[in-house]
Formats: C-alpha cells, structure tokens, sequence
C-alpha cells in the first residue's frame, strides 16, 4: 500500500499517532516535530510499534509469564505469514490494561495497537519491509530478557556485557530501523561507515537513560539495570539500590555506567557527521536528542548522588529550549563539535 494517499480514516489514525508519540516521550516527540515526510510517519509509527512491547515489558503489574506471553503474540502480530489477528492481540491484552481515566500515555498506546498497525499499514511497502525486521528483533529480545528473569519477577542484570546486549534490544534495534532508512541511495562505504555508529548513538541514549532513572525503574518497574556485578563490589545488593544506607555505594556504579555511556559518544558524533539529509531526515531530530544526552551526562557527573537521593536528574528547561532554538537558527554539522563541548562542561542558556 502507498503512504501517498492514505484514505480519511487511515489519515486519522496517522494523525493520532503524530498526537500519541508526544506522550510517551518527549525526546523522540522533539525528533519526530525536526522530520519532514514521509520520514516523519515512517519514525513516528515505528517507534510506537517498539513502545508498544517496550510497555509490556516494562509494567511491573504483569507477571513475567504473561508478560513473555503478550510479547510472542505481538511478534506473531508483525509476522506477515501468521495469521494472527490485532484483535486477538488486543483481547489477550485487555486483561491487563489499566481502567481507561487511570492509563497513562504508553498503556494507551497498547489499548489502540489497531490504530498503530493501520498506520503501519499506509506506509510505502519498502520503508515498512525494512521497518519490520528491526521492530520484531526488539519484541524478541524483550522477550527473551523477561523469561530470563521471570523467577525474580523483573531484570536483574548482572554484568557490563548484558546491560549492553539489553541495551542493543532496547535502543539499538530502533538505531537499526532509522539507519536502514536512511542507507537507501547513499554509497556503500558510507552506509557501512553509518551501520558501523549506529550502535554507538543508540547505546549512548540508552545508557544516559539507565544511568539518570535508577529510582524509577525500581520503584516503578521493578527492573535493575545496574550490573549487579558492579553493584557487588560497593557490597549492594541489586535489591537494595534504593536504600538510603546504599546511596554511596550506588553513586559510584552510576558514575561507572556514565563512564560507559561517554565511551560511545565519538561514535555518535561521527553518527551525526555522516548522516544523510534524504528521504526526510534532517540533520536536527537526530542532533538535538545527541546534544540532549551530552549535558544529561554533565548533570550525571557533577551530580551523581541525586540518581538515588532524589531521582531528579535531568537538564533545565532553560537549556532544553536553548538547544533547541539553536537550530531554529541553523547549526551546521561543523559547529556540533564546539556545541558538543560547550554542553558537557555548562548549560548552554548560560
């Protein structure tokens, strides 16, 4: 099916989603406003088709095996040889959708995965193809991590090397689906250079996020992300990361994943330096989110600590809106280096 023409109801779906993604999440809400079409639709459904199994994951009210059960029926959804039908998938999910006036942002997006789909569905059929793949390589790997860890009733990491593979299910499959739609029509080294710091970009978002929401996914999820095996040496248990008498020893594994999370910056640059302007994209949806970790990673620094005291982690308003007026402005992919440095030493609003 064509995205060129969509019919009004496959139009209002479209439209829902470029609404819906604005409350699950405010970095790809900025990316998706920076896009133009038709990679704005493409982006804006794809990542909805990832969040829709990365709230199942995530819900801490499911148990794992029904969590592990929804995720293989929603891969059985994204096969196009099975007939599985988004009816079914939305029965089986029902049972576990919270009352409609007390769902948040993402289990609305679950209760309307037929919007989603319908969507899916008025996308061209290459983009949507290369799509495919990527989204269903993320519903796997959240899979297999929930019946991991399925006796324990939510993830306990335990080494550098498995929060990386979570991280590569988590981010760097949606790094994969952008990349492969922006290598169409662009030389081969340069793809391969592009595939080569996709990684790099996805894991470095991904990291930032693990490291700044330590409170929340226990708390709220009931996942640790932390290696325990680092947790271990400052003598936490994975647990206990929340209790006061831990916050020492928990600071320094948080500073330890912020270690982690710069060793990827060079490659994300060089991510933005050769990213392609085609097919929609542009150089800030994807320059902004980078420059947006950059200074979360300058607050995670100096103020480590508050991850666990407070759970308050994150950059001024102030300097979000200064980011983002910069490119209002115009900000060439030679000039991300100095705001790059600019960013990981102060706010930028000052």
């Amino acid at each position: 099916m064509s995205s060129g023409s969509p019919s009004p109801a496959l139009s209002s779906d479209l439209d829902w989603c470029f609404d819906a993604v604005h409350g699950v999440s405010r970095t790809f809400s900025i990316t998706i406003d920076r896009l133009e079409e038709p990679m704005a639709r493409q982006i804006c459904v794809g990542y909805l088709l990832c969040r829709i199994a990365d709230t199942i994951e995530d819900a801490g009210h499911v148990p794992p095996a029904a969590q592990s059960d929804l995720l293989t029926e929603y891969d059985r959804l994204l096969d196009p040889t099975d007939e599985y039908t988004v009816d079914q998938f939305v029965d089986a999910v029902s049972p576990w959708l919270p009352e409609p006036d007390e769902r948040s942002a993402d289990w609305t997006v679950v209760a309307e995965t037929s919007r989603v789909l319908r969507a899916f569905e008025t996308l061209d059929d290459e983009p949507r193809e290369l799509m495919r793949d990527p989204i269903r390589e993320l519903v796997g790997g959240m899979a297999m991590f929930t019946e991991r860890y399925a006796d324990e009733g939510g993830l306990r990491l335990q080494t550098i090397d498995e929060l990386e593979e979570y991280c590569w299910y988590a981010a760097g499959t949606v790094g994969t689906l952008i990349t492969e739609l922006l290598v169409r029509d662009i030389p081969s080294e340069r793809a391969a250079e592009l595939r080569d710091n996709a990684r790099s970009f996805a894991l470095l978002l991904q990291l930032v996020n693990i490291a700044k929401d330590v409170q929340s996914d226990y708390h709220e999820e009931n996942n640790v992300y932390l290696p325990a095996e680092w947790l271990a040496e400052e003598a936490v248990a994975s647990d206990a990361v929340t209790d006061t008498d831990n916050h020492q020893g928990v600071t320094t594994v948080v500073r330890r994943v912020v270690d982690r999370a710069e060793h990827y910056l060079d490659g994300a640059h060089r991510y933005l330096e050769i990213v392609p302007e085609h097919h929609g994209n542009t150089l800030s949806a994807w320059a902004i989110p980078y420059l947006l970790a950059v200074g979360t990673l300058r607050e995670l620094r100096q103020r480590s600590e508050d991850v666990v005291r407070t759970g308050d982690v994150k950059l001024p308003r102030e300097e979000v809106y200064a980011v983002i007026q910069r490119f209002d402005s115009g900000v060439s992919r030679g000039e991300l280096d100095e705001l790059r440095q600019t960013m990981a030493s102060e706010p930028l609003h000052r």
